[in-house]
C-alpha cells in the first residue's frame, strides 16, 4: 500500500509523502503552491448508500423509456438499448458503441467495483484484490459519461421541440438522478479509501 502514500502535484510533478491533515487542514504544493490534497471525513455508509442508490437509478434508467416523441398523430418511445441498437441499423456504429460503453458498461463496471471496495471496508475488512480494484477505479472515472449524455437528450429535446412534441419519461428521470448520485460518489477522494483499507488486515 505504499504507494498510496504519495502525492503528485499535477500542475509541476513534484512528489510528496502523504501526511493526516486537521480539520479543514489543506495540503498544497511548495513549489506551485497548488492544492494537492484536503482534510476531509470519509463516511464509508454514506458512500455505500449514494452506491446502492446510484445502482438503482441504474436499473431504473436503463429499463424505462427515456421520452416519447409526438408528431403528426404518431408517437414513440425508447430506451437507451433501442436507441443504441437503431444507431447501427442506421449506419451509426461507432456512435453506438461509444454510447454502450461510455453511458452503459463503464457506469455499471464503476458501481459494482465501488460497492465490492466499500462494502467489506464498511465491515472493517479489506477486500481481495483491493489495489487492481482501486487501479481501475481511478481510470475509468474519466470514461463514465452518463452527464454527458443527459446532456445531450437535453439538448435533443430542446431541438425537436420545434417539430415534435417530446415528453421525458422515467427513464429520463432516472439518467438524471444517476448522474447526481455518481457526481456526489466521485466527489470522494480515492486515496481516503487507501488509507482506510491501509490500517487493516489484508
Amino acid at each position: 500500500m505504499a504507494e498510496a502514500r504519495l502525492v503528485i502535484c499535477k500542475f509541476c510533478d513534484c512528489v510528496y509523502q502523504r501526511a493526516p491533515l486537521g480539520a479543514r487542514e489543506i495540503a498544497r504544493c511548495s513549489q506551485c503552491g497548488a492544492e494537492l490534497y484536503h482534510w476531509r471525513r470519509i463516511d464509508i455508509d454514506a458512500m455505500l448508500a449514494l452506491n446502492i442508490a446510484a445502482l438503482f437509478a441504474f436499473v431504473i434508467a436503463n429499463l424505462f423509456p427515456i421520452a416519447i416523441v409526438q408528431s403528426q398523430g404518431r408517437a414513440s418511445e425508447s430506451n437507451l438499448w433501442q436507441a443504441i441498437i437503431a444507431s447501427f441499423s442506421e449506419g451509426a456504429a461507432p456512435i453506438g458503441a461509444l454510447a454502450a460503453m461510455t453511458v452503459f458498461f463503464f457506469p455499471l463496471l464503476q458501481l459494482c467495483l465501488f460497492f465490492y471496495v466499500l462494502a467489506p471496508l464498511r465491515s472493517a475488512r479489506r477486500p481481495r484484490a483491493f489495489v487492481a480494484v482501486m487501479h481501475a477505479l481511478r481510470q475509468m472515472q474519466p470514461w463514465a459519461m452518463v452527464e454527458v449524455f443527459m446532456l445531450g437528450v437535453l439538448v435533443a429535446v430542446v431541438k425537436l421541440g420545434d417539430v415534435a412534441s417530446v415528453t421525458p419519461l422515467t427513464g429520463a428521470y432516472g439518467f438524471a438522478a444517476l448522474t447526481l448520485l455518481l457526481t456526489l460518489l466521485n466527489s470522494y477522494d480515492l486515496r481516503e479509501l487507501w488509507d482506510r483499507a491501509s490500517a487493516l488486515p489484508a
